[in-house]
């Protein structure tokens, strides 16, 4: 009886302490049921170093150390969702799951972490989720021989990979039925986002791709809603790095009834020069006068989708004006560009389809 009595008590204390500390540790094989749920959100808390290292399949990454975590992870967390969360051993991710309990959530943690899924036989991914047959993917070479790829995302998104560094344009986690693993992506090194428009500044994205390291550049609206980055102006020109610059430039409506969706002045278009490739990205814009100034482009993106950006007359109009050496059309939403490369084929711009609906 008396051992019967401990066991009780034993008992009992162990079951204060769950409630005390407000999350469930599971073991393994808890850990791995837990996650099989389609519901259920899977946090990694590790750096981005150790992530990248090898993690387990559909982890975000969230580095609990990294300063304002628990605001970062409220902006990306679904508040309705159970956050399963790990880290190499169990100890930070038993930070973050007591910090998120705070928040309101219901937070499974991993006890032994990555170390006990490992020795348990358990599956980890080290692969990028954006191989070459994941998003199509276009390569050019630059100047000096460097390798430039353009991964196509997503209608006005596009991911960017040059000699090591990651560059961002204008992602978005979601856009229709269609939705992007951002958080599995490596952070960026740049990140611009060329206006306030939902389907170009997501800021669930924004802090899935920011990195101790990232440097944001957008205009002045952005910032201010973000309260944060480097603010840019059409006419603007930043030197990133040695062989990287930036320039602003315009991107507005000029059709009547239009101009409400873009007004000038107030949003980016970008010119990104890598070692001496360079790249228009036009932003949300129609065919305007100042395109005329914008010379030898090697990779141009020009939007279509009337009646917010250009229609595909704009469209071919404004390419016969930059004249790149190759134009992706993008932003097209349900705009038929098929025609655009036929009328386009003798003026020496190669047009190039991608799934930028």
């Amino acid at each position: 009886m008396k051992k019967l009595i401990t066991n009780l008590l034993a008992l009992l204390g162990l079951a204060t302490a769950c409630s005390q500390q407000g999350y469930e540790n599971a073991d393994v094989n808890g850990f791995a049921a837990q996650i099989a749920d389609p519901d259920v959100v899977l946090l990694d808390v590790r750096t981005a170093k150790e992530f990248e290292e090898g993690h387990l399949k559909k982890a975000l990454n969230i580095d609990v150390k990294q300063s304002g975590f628990t605001e970062k992870a409220k902006s990306v967390l679904p508040a309705d969702k159970t956050i399963a969360v790990y880290c190499r051993s169990g100890k930070r991710s038993a930070l973050a799951a007591g910090a998120l309990t705070k928040e309101g959530y219901k937070v499974v943690n991993l006890k032994g972490g990555i170390i006990a899924w490992k020795e348990a036989g358990m599956p980890v991914v080290t692969e990028s989720p954006i191989e070459d047959d994941v998003y199509e993917v276009d390569s050019f070479t630059t100047k000096n021989g460097k390798t430039v790829k353009f991964h196509a995302l997503v209608h006005a998104s596009i991911r960017i990979e040059y000699d090591g560094k990651e560059i961002q344009i204008d992602p978005v986690t979601k856009l229709g039925e269609k939705t992007i693993d951002l958080a599995a992506m490596p952070k960026a090194d740049y990140l611009f986002i060329t206006h306030e428009h939902h389907d170009h500044f997501d800021t669930t994205a924004i802090n899935l791709l920011t990195g101790d390291n990232t440097q944001l550049i957008t205009n002045q609206r952005c910032a201010e809603m973000l309260g944060y980055g480097t603010v840019m102006a059409n006419g603007d020109m930043l030197q990133l790095a040695d062989d990287i610059t930036l320039e602003a430039v315009p991107a507005y409506n000029t059709t009547e009834g239009r101009q409400q969706f873009h007004p000038k002045g107030r949003d980016n278009g970008f010119i990104l020069t890598l070692d001496g490739l360079r790249i228009y990205i036009a932003g949300d814009t129609e065919d305007i006068p100042e395109m005329a100034e914008i010379k030898d482009i090697d990779v141009a993106f020009m939007p279509c989708n009337q009646p917010y950006t250009m229609t595909p007359e704009q469209l071919v109009n404004a390419a016969m004006i930059v004249k790149p050496k190759v134009l992706f059309p993008y932003h097209y939403g349900q705009t038929d560009v098929s025609s655009i490369p036929s009328q386009l084929g003798n003026d020496g711009v190669e047009v190039r389809i991608r799934h930028y609906e």
